[in-house]
């Protein structure tokens, strides 16, 4: 009885450091499309004087006016959140799916109800870091005259507080995007990981895994992007300074409908999808070579 809690804490620990691992290794990777990402989610139509008309333009503007470093702007509180955030992702959907194997419920689903749990834990964990990146990537001055993150942080604590107003801004929507992404993503990659036989071949099985993870994260971002459209209007700059215009997550997103459109619910997918495609394939890739690795060095020793 006394080696389970050991073995527990062991096993527990791999999977934190195999999912810190893989956040770490994706947001250094995929961080640029994401600052693209979140300045087309906070444009409010053709009229926007900060409208672009691409994303190629977008690419370029960045690059001219705040040079290579912008693509970077925001990247420390994703870096510093990142490690933390994979592992509570990945350690919390390997606890709630031991937890639901007691439950009558079938595998596939069994796979889809525990990414929707990691979801939302890792939500809680990653919004205020999220308040503090949307913020400065909505900053279109120059890399070197914006505040550090932490300037920033202590900024909204100032003016906002910790709570809704402040470093927890727009929690709802990040509960959403989280949980509908992870339970989409979790659900479709080891559902269909289990249906697809294992090639032989280490090269093509390590295509196998990355083509099903890059279809789950583009699954993924298809369908919880509303909900991270909303997320970027509440946490980004309101139209008119001093008055709150996107308060709540759902009225955000009726909002936007009403105002834009169906499909500005969908803006900035393109650079979401190149990011969480191929950033949701390195992720999982990571994560479970990097958990391999750590249980065969224990296991040899």
């Amino acid at each position: 009885m006394a080696r389970q809690p050991r073995g527990f804490l062991q096993e527990a620990s791999h999977q934190v450091v195999a999912g810190g691992s893989a956040g770490l290794v994706e947001i250094c990777l995929m961080h640029p499309l994401d600052v693209v990402k979140t300045r087309f989610q906070i444009q409010r139509g053709k009229t926007d004087p900060t409208s672009y008309k691409s994303l190629g333009d977008c690419f370029r503007t960045i690059f001219q006016r705040e040079g290579l470093l912008g693509f970077y702007k925001g990247i420390l509180p994703p870096v510093l959140a990142e490690t933390p955030k994979r592992a509570v992702k990945f350690f919390t959907f390997e606890q709630y799916k031991k937890l639901l194997g007691y439950a009558s419920l079938p595998p596939g689903l069994a796979f889809a109800v525990a990414g929707l749990g990691s979801g939302l834990t890792e939500a809680v964990v990653v919004n205020p870091f999220e308040v503090v990146k949307v913020t400065l990537q909505t900053n279109q001055n120059a890399f070197t005259e914006q505040p550090s993150s932490f300037v920033q942080a202590q900024q909204i604590i100032k003016t906002g507080g910790l709570g809704f107003q402040g470093l927890n801004k727009g929690l709802t929507a990040t509960l959403g995007r989280h949980g509908v992404f992870n339970m989409v993503y979790f659900g479709f990659y080891f559902n269909v990981k289990n249906i697809l036989p294992v090639n032989k071949d280490p090269n093509l099985e390590f295509l196998r895994k990355f083509g099903i993870g890059l279809v789950s994260g583009t699954i993924a971002s298809i369908i919880n992007i509303p909900f991270d459209v909303a997320k970027s209007r509440i946490q980004g700059p309101q139209p008119v300074p001093g008055e709150i215009k996107y308060r709540t997550c759902f009225k955000t997103m009726a909002t936007v409908y009403k105002e834009e459109g169906f499909l500005a619910l969908y803006k900035g997918l393109l650079p979401k999808i190149m990011r969480l495609g191929p950033g949701g394939a390195v992720m999982l890739l990571v994560y479970e070579y990097v958990y391999a690795w750590l249980q065969d060095t224990v296991n040899h020793k």
